[in-house]
């Protein structure tokens, strides 16, 4: 089983959220989630938009988890650093 982190959407029509989740990477956006470790809100203010584990998340890095190309984007937004992950083929 190889994971992924990457969001899972949650809210109304036009009132998104999202969290960000450890999942399958080939189960359903919404599916079942091996592991929920933080959340984006993208109508918030600006400060409480994106909230995240960031020990997990190094946690499921080196447990070899990819993150998708909109993960990478909202952790960056916080500062957070990625190392190499060689499982991302691009």
């Amino acid at each position: 089983m190889s994971a992924s982190i990457r969001l899972k959407r949650f809210g109304t029509k036009k009132r998104p959220y999202y969290r960000i989740v450890v999942i399958d990477k080939m189960a359903p956006r919404d599916g079942k989630t091996i592991e929920e470790i933080g959340y984006y809100h993208p109508i918030e203010a600006e400060d409480k938009q994106i909230v995240f584990d960031a020990d997990k998340v190094r946690s499921w890095l080196d447990k070899g988890a990819i993150v998708s190309d909109t993960v990478r984007g909202i952790l960056n937004k916080k500062n957070f650093t990625l190392t190499s992950n060689p499982g991302k083929n691009s």
